[in-house]
């Protein structure tokens, strides 16, 4: 799901759009192939999960909205955000606030 990059971190994302609320509600898949499950109440039409997508990334990873860049599956439900200047360990520990571990993946 993470992976360190040169630039920053790569985060991988299964999104939910249409959702009720914007939150990460667990995770999706097991393993090397696991994603970060992401409801976003944005629609999927015209980039606005997208987009909301970023604002959300940006807002839990504490980083600036450009510091999130969309890098894989613009069009798809699985998504690969690349997050600049954000270390491998500082990303582990935002995402391990959300104590995932004992959530059932899918």
């Amino acid at each position: 799901m993470l992976r360190s990059s040169p630039a920053g971190v790569t985060l991988a994302v299964r999104a939910q759009p249409g959702a009720k609320k914007t939150a990460i509600t667990g995770l999706y898949g097991e393993g090397p192939a696991a994603q970060l499950k992401v409801a976003v109440r944005a629609p999927p039409l015209e980039g606005r999960a997208n987009q909301a997508l970023i604002v959300f990334l940006a807002e839990t990873f504490r980083v600036p909205k450009n510091a999130v860049e969309l890098i894989a599956g613009e069009l798809s439900r699985s998504k690969v955000f690349l997050l600049r200047g954000v270390p491998l360990n500082k990303a582990e520990e935002a995402i391990s606030a959300f104590n995932l571990l004992n959530s059932p993946s899918l």
